[in-house]
């Protein structure tokens, strides 16, 4: 399968750059992934395509300031680092720019010293692994130090650093947001949660497979990162039961369906564990897990463009862009947002 054929035109004047004042207030586009049939609605109207026979699965990761910058020891050249992944002992994987100044043994330093990176080992694309050398607590020094990474497609300034997270974010580690999640506001889970819609959380640390484009003609051929997920005795437990009972299992998000796919793939039923993993979804692949998703808008041959494909059809979700193209939605990661249900 050619990685041309899920491009789609895009013009940037679409891309939104901020986030818009009220998270609830973005426009739905309600996909029928049976039909093709599109419905055009608001986000604060979610309430209108759920009822108890769903179940709604959030991803509760907070992204952390995950981009620093510091100087080389001997030469004081400029070093960005973004930390991708927790390898335990103060080791962490990161992307580097320029990683060519960077050689084992090197040493960066951050903000006079609050923070130093030593590179331990260097791979391809840019990833090296550091050894972080400080005092205190990690994610505190990071927060005294670090930049919210927002992705390079987005080039104005945020001025509030909570509208890239979700009300619902908690389990700090993730180098990019959930973003189909920005949409939801406390008052929105509650009206679900009133209607007797459990709300499952799952955990998925975003790392590099969101920030790593497609560099090959046959999407086969592209290997996706590994990401590291967890599932609670009390969630897999509330999944088996809303599968027993024939309940609509809705992901909220790309992360939390690759992570429901990925442990659902491996036992045959949902099972607690802590693990990583790097599944890559695209047309042929069978759902085993997850029945609807909530997700945003994804760029041009990215492998998420590939998954909607795999769960709604290639033609209807090109059909689907083409029509929020048309109508003007915005798109990524503070767009609008895509409802993608099956024909009732």
């Amino acid at each position: 399968m050619k990685t041309q054929d899920f491009d789609y035109y895009l013009p940037e004047e679409l891309i939104a750059q901020t986030p818009i004042e009220n998270r609830s207030e973005s426009r739905l586009l309600v996909l029928d992934k049976d039909t093709g049939e599109i419905i055009e609605d608001h986000f604060y109207n979610i309430l209108n395509y759920l009822d108890k026979n769903s179940v709604l699965v959030i991803n509760n990761t907070k992204v952390v300031p995950a981009r620093i910058i510091g100087e080389k020891e001997d030469t004081k050249a400029k070093i960005e680092l973004l930390i991708l992944k927790d390898l335990g002992s103060n080791i962490y994987e990161c992307l580097a720019k320029p990683e060519r100044r960077l050689k084992i043994g090197t040493r960066v330093i951050f903000k006079d010293g609050l923070l130093v990176a030593k590179v331990i080992e260097k791979f391809d694309e840019g990833i090296v692994h550091v050894e972080f050398i400080y005092d205190g607590i990690f994610y505190e020094v990071l927060d005294k130090i670090g930049e919210v990474p927002l992705p390079p497609y987005i080039h104005e300034r945020l001025e509030n650093k909570d509208r890239y997270q979700t009300v619902y974010s908690k389990v700090k580690g993730s180098s990019a947001a959930p973003t189909a999640g920005l949409h939801f506001t406390e008052e929105i889970l509650n009206r679900i949660k009133n209607l007797g819609i459990d709300i499952i959380e799952v955990t998925l640390t975003i790392g590099l497979g969101t920030f790593r484009p497609v560099q090959v003609d046959t999407i086969e051929e592209h290997k996706m990162h590994s990401e590291t997920y967890s599932i609670s005795e009390d969630a897999a437990r509330k999944l088996n039961d809303a599968k027993r009972s024939g309940k609509r299992i809705v992901a909220v998000g790309t992360t939390s369906l690759r992570t429901l796919e990925a442990n659902y793939s491996k036992y045959n039923e949902f099972k607690a564990e802590n693990s990583s993993t790097s599944i890559f979804i695209y047309p042929g692949y069978k759902f085993k897990a997850i029945d609807e998703l909530i997700t945003n808008f994804h760029l041009p041959k990215s492998t998420l463009i590939m998954l909607v494909s795999a769960l709604a059809g290639r033609e209807n979700i090109l059909n689907a862009y083409k029509y929020a193209v048309e109508n003007k939605f915005r798109f990524f990661s503070f767009g609008d947002s895509m409802y993608i249900r099956k024909n009732k």
